[in-house]
């Protein structure tokens, strides 16, 4: 008797060690993954999840070009603007500044020749009114130029802001759709399941590609911004300046006529 209950407890141990395998074999081979690299995951993905992961790479593509094409736009702009800074700095003339510049594009051009337009239409009066009405000109021509430089960067604080949570609803979707496959295969084999739940994840990981590249690059080139900012508040300052001097000597030509 006893001998018998020995070999029914090795037979019990036997089993529950087998139980697993006995488990994976009924398993179909046709619902076990055949690819899970992020290629194969992303083919084997549901349509909705695949639309997500699509977008999510082409936002990546937009953040990289806005980067590229950004940073070479303000290297150019700021070598410019430094440029004529240093020429304003000589003290030339309002006229001769302006003939400097000829018909360039540069924001710090377009302010002199702004400043030397309202000259022009202010008859050589160095007055207050001048200065203001200048100072006003100036101001429209630096915020233009600004608002220009800046063009672009909005979208990627757009996709740093949403990225994660398109991916989210990717793997949302996704992991419904494991579920959804769990109650028709009638199986909650981790082979079956894991698969899914892995494609769905893709997303979320796509997402977090997308968005910190995106915040990373939006901060960046916001602080590359503020300092051409500053260059042109540099440059409209040396400009006023500029026109000060001409204003005292102007005054001095005037008192030397009137001796």
């Amino acid at each position: 008797m006893r001998h018998n209950k020995c070999n029914i407890i090795t037979l019990a141990f036997a089993l529950a060690a087998t139980a697993p395998e006995t488990a994976m074999a009924t398993v179909p081979s046709s619902l076990l993954p055949q690819d899970l690299s992020p290629w194969g995951m992303f083919m084997n993905a549901d349509i909705v999840v695949k639309a997500v992961m699509i977008g999510l790479a082409f936002a990546s593509l937009v953040t990289w070009t806005v980067w590229l094409a950004k940073t070479v736009e303000l290297m150019r702009e700021t070598a410019k603007a430094k440029k004529r800074v240093r020429m304003l700095e000589n003290g030339p003339a309002l006229l001769e500044a302006a003939r400097l510049c000829g018909d360039d594009k540069d924001a710090v051009a377009q302010i002199i020749r702004s400043a030397e337009r309202e000259a022009a239409l202010s008859g050589d009066d160095y007055s207050d009114g001048f200065r203001e009405r200048t100072e006003l000109r100036i101001e429209r021509v630096q915020h233009a130029m600004a608002r220009r430089i800046a063009r672009g960067t909005g979208v990627l604080a757009t996709i740093g802001s949403t990225a994660p949570f398109v991916g989210l609803f990717g793997t949302v979707w996704g992991i419904m759709n494991s579920f959804i496959g769990i109650s028709e295969s009638k199986t909650t084999s981790l082979a079956v399941v894991a698969p899914g739940i892995a494609e769905a994840l893709l997303a979320t990981a796509l997402g977090l590609v997308a968005a910190i590249p995106a915040v990373v690059i939006y901060n960046h080139l916001a602080r590359s911004i503020s300092a051409y900012r500053a260059l042109l508040g540099d440059a409209a300052a040396q400009v006023m300046l500029m026109i000060s001097r001409d204003q005292s000597r102007r005054t001095v030509r005037l008192s030397r006529a009137a001796e």
